[in-house]
Formats: C-alpha cells, sequence, structure tokens
C-alpha cells in the first residue's frame, strides 16, 4: 500500500469522528409522552409480554434484526494475531458492511482471550441479546470447536464468516468456471493449497456441490495430506487421502484446478504450466495471491484466474455473501446457517453472474460492458441485485430444510433496502 493510501485509511478512520459505525434511534424521544413510553412506565408492558413468551423480544426489540461481530483479533485479516482491540477496526468494518448492503443493524464485540472456552462462554451468555452471531478473525483450529460448540448451544444463527462466506463465494466462481472451462464438478481433480478454516470450508462446500474427495489434494506446510501423515489434527484429516503425490510439484500436474489460500507467490510458472488444459486458478492470498495475474496470463493463455482483490477481475470478496445470507436468515428466523442455506446462497451467486448486469452497476466500475465468462464468473459487490437473490435463496432454503421459525416473507423477493 502507497503512503497517500494508507494515511487516506487513517484519516478514513479518524474523521469526521472516530470509528466507522454508531447509534441511531428508531422511535420518537421528542416529548415528556415519548420519554414515558419509552422507558419507565411504559417500557413495563414489553417486559411483561417478553417475560410471558421470549420470541415477543423478536415484536418489542431490535433483536430480529441486530448481529453481533465478534472477534479475539487471534487472525486479523493477513496480519497475524495482534490481539482483541486490533481487531475492532475490521469489526467495525463488518457492520459497515452489513448495514450498507443488507440494511442489517450489528455491533461488534472484542472478547479479550485466546481461551476458546472464555469465547465460547461469553457469547453464549450474550446471545440472546441478538439475532444472529458472526464471528471473525478466529484462528484454526479453535474457531472450528468455538463455532462448532456455539452452533449447538444457541437458538440463533453462528456464522464464521472466515470460512463459510469465503467457502459460498468461492463455490459460486468456481462453479462458474468450471462451467466456462467445459469441465465438470464431479471429474475436476483440485489442489488446495492452505489448510486453515478458509481452505478447509471452501472444500466441504465444494463437496457438498459435487466435487469427489477423492479427487482433491490438500496440501500444508508440510505438503500433501494422505493416509501415512501421523502429524494431523482431526480437521486436516478428514481431507487425508491415499497417495504418493507428496509436494506441490507433485500434486499440480493435470490438476484442472488450484485453489490458494495460503501466502504469497507460492504457485510458480513451471508449477502453472503443468496443469491441464484451461485451468482454474483462484489465488486468494491477500494483498498478495499465490500467483500474480499477470505471471499467470503470460504462462497460460487459457488460464481462468480469480484473486481476492478487487483491482483484477474475478475478486473472491465475501461481501458477496455474508449480508445477504444473514438477512435471509434473520428474516426467517432461523435458528442455524446451515448446508442448505449455503449452498442455495452459492448458486444464487453462480446463477446472478450470468444474467445481463444492470447500467448502474457498469457506471459504478467504469467499463461499458460485463459479460459472463472468462473476467466475469462472480457478480459484483455494488450489485444491488444480490439483496434480494441471495437473501431469498436463503430464506427458502431454511423453510425447505425446517430451521425457519417463520414463513417465507410475504415482501420477498427484496428489491431493494425500502423494501426491508
Amino acid at each position: 500500500m502507497s503512503e497517500d493510501m494508507k494515511q487516506a485509511a487513517l484519516d478514513y478512520h479518524a474523521n469526521p469522528k472516530p470509528g466507522k459505525i454508531s447509534i441511531e434511534l428508531s422511535t420518537p424521544a421528542e416529548t415528556s409522552r415519548d420519554l414515558s413510553l419509552a422507558y419507565s412506565p411504559g417500557v413495563a408492558e414489553p417486559v411483561r409480554e417478553i417475560a410471558k413468551d421470549p420470541e415477543n423480544a423478536y415484536k418489542y426489540t431490535a433483536k430480529g434484526n441486530l448481529v453481533a461481530v465478534i472477534s479475539n483479533g487471534s487472525a486479523i485479516l493477513g496480519l497475524g494475531n495482534l490481539g482483541s482491540l486490533a481487531s475492532k477496526p475490521v469489526m467495525e468494518g463488518k457492520s459497515l458492511l452489513f448495514k450498507k448492503f443488507a440494511g442489517v443493524d450489528s455491533i461488534d464485540i472484542e472478547v479479550d482471550t485466546q481461551d476458546p472456552q472464555e469465547i465460547i462462554d461469553t457469547v453464549k451468555l450474550i446471545a440472546n441479546t441478538f439475532g444472529g452471531i458472526n464471528l471473525e478473525d478466529i484462528k484454526a483450529p479453535e474457531c472450528f470447536e468455538i463455532e462448532r460448540v456455539l452452533i449447538e448451544q444457541c437458538d440463533i444463527p453462528v456464522f464464521h464468516d472466515d470460512q463459510h462466506g469465503t467457502a459460498i463465494v468461492t463455490a459460486a466462481g468456481m462453479l462458474n468456471a468450471l462451467e466456462i472451462a467445459g469441465k465438470t464438478i464431479d471429474q475436476a481433480k483440485m489442489v488446495v493449497l492452505g489448510a486453515g478454516a478458509a481452505a478447509i470450508a471452501c472444500t466441504k462446500l465444494l463437496i457438498s456441490c459435487g466435487m469427489k474427495a477423492e479427487n482433491i489434494y490438500m496440501l500444508d506446510r508440510n505438503g500433501v495430506i494422505h493416509h501415512g501423515r501421523d502429524n494431523l489434527n482431526q480437521y486436516k484429516a478428514e481431507f487425508a487421502i491415499e497417495t504418493d503425490k507428496r509436494t506441490l510439484d507433485d500434486a499440480i500436474d493435470g490438476a484442472d484446478v488450484f485453489l490458494g489460500l495460503s501466502g504469497p507467490n507460492l504457485l510458480s510458472a513451471d508449477q502453472l504450466a503443468k496443469m491441464a488444459s484451461d485451468p482454474i486458478v483462484f489465488a486468494c492470498s491477500n494483498p498478495d495471491p499465490e500467483i500474480s495475474p499477470e505471471l499467470a496470463n503470460a504462462t497460460r493463455s487459457d488460464v481462468i484466474m480469480a484473486t481476492g482483490r478487487s483491482d483484477y477481475p474475478n475478486q473472491v470478496n465475501n461481501v458477496l455473501g455474508f449480508p445477504f445470507i444473514f438477512r435471509g436468515a434473520l428474516d426467517v428466523r432461523a435458528t442455524a446457517i446451515n448446508e442448505e442455506m449455503k449452498v442455495a446462497a452459492a448458486y444464487a451467486i453462480k446463477d446472478l453472474a450470468k444474467q445481463p448486469v444492470p447500467a448502474e452497476v457498469l457506471k459504478a466500475y467504469g467499463v461499458d460492458a460485463m459479460d459472463f465468462g472468462r473476467d466475469y464468473i462472480i457478480p459484483k459487490p455494488m450489485d444491488a441485485r444480490l439483496l434480494g437473490a441471495v437473501s431469498g435463496a436463503v430464506a427458502k432454503a431454511a423453510v425447505d430444510s425446517g430451521v425457519a421459525r417463520q414463513a417465507y416473507p410475504s415482501n420477498y423477493p427484496l428489491n431493494s433496502m425500502d423494501d426491508i
């Protein structure tokens, strides 16, 4: 990042007042009567109603449109474990995106502990304040257990976006890339470089979408994850296969897909050259991908390339998913965000990329045209149609899979923020 950009980022967060979010009132507070209704004595009436039936909290409080964005700062973006307080700008940013793109109110909560059980206990104790929990920037493997236990113990959606948001957008783009390359998901051979939270979640969701586990080579710092290794935790062990391949150089030979969720410049031009025809490369390390698009395109004219960056085509960006996933889940009062809802979100994003792009999106990105193809396999974050497409698909999947406590909303599909 340039020095000018660094200073601009600091100025953005400091002015016109520190931070990116604030609290606003949703009811009048101008008269003595208003105050009597808002607080004592009027507030006693909704208190009594909620005491009679906890579901009334959705009727009389902000619970139904309120998400907690929770982190302990143990895996902040690509910066590592810098502590809970340092994660606050990221969590405020998440709240900004929830509000901007899906009208979801959220508050950031930084939990100052590295102990998974303390995080679980903290979240469990405050969960009934919220309609949903978004976990963020918590390192693997602790994040897996934290999320699993909270899903079991909470009756509201608990969603670790680093895992599942990444997976949903990756799956959407991957399904389109495979179609463009003329390949089928059940036959494609994939190499996954990285075995952390995002890599494991992406691989699981792609398997849910039809990829064969036996066609996937996952690599960590010690090489290919195979049955002969005895240094695997329970999460990596799920992806161990029977193979004599041991290195990236071995695994990449003839592969159809490379999915990188690891670090910069780890895929060489020579390795890309060994891949099958029309190779699909998702180099998602940020800010520097596993291979630069310039090098990839110079090496293979047939490559279909995606990164995590906004300055290249095909950005794998979680904002395409999480605001709208929570919108749909909240609007049917889902008790969880299950696999059916994740797959539905991925297919909704996938299908939207095939539709004609509205003029306002073209204008926002300063281009004359965007057409489904090698350089446009995933919708752009500023595409307002994501709100209706993804929230609707998620809400329907929640109802169909039995985790919704309310029917599919009568105001769906959402065409704009005014419909919320």
